[in-house]
């Protein structure tokens, strides 16, 4: 997608409605802005909560194996204290 848009005052550009709603940004967003070889790219910094729930699953873990981390991290935690 390209579209043309004018730097206002002090500035300013404002995202077009449709490059909006394409990305899914929303007020509050945090976009990332890189230059690099004369090119501004925006790229929106997604929200980790919202990400684990909607996101993509890439990875599976069992109750067992929580239950079994978990104990390990426990008994690692009490052997350095005694």
């Amino acid at each position: 997608m390209r579209i043309r848009v004018k730097v206002g005052k002090r500035f300013a550009i404002y995202l077009p409605k449709k490059v909006v709603e394409r990305m899914g940004i929303k007020e509050g967003d945090v976009l990332i802005l890189r230059i690099s070889e004369g090119k501004i790219e925006l790229k929106k910094v997604f929200d980790p909560i919202e990400l684990a729930i909607k996101g993509e699953k890439f990875a599976s873990i069992s109750p067992e194996e929580i239950e079994e981390v978990s104990i390990n991290e426990q008994r690692k935690k009490v052997q350095s204290v005694a």
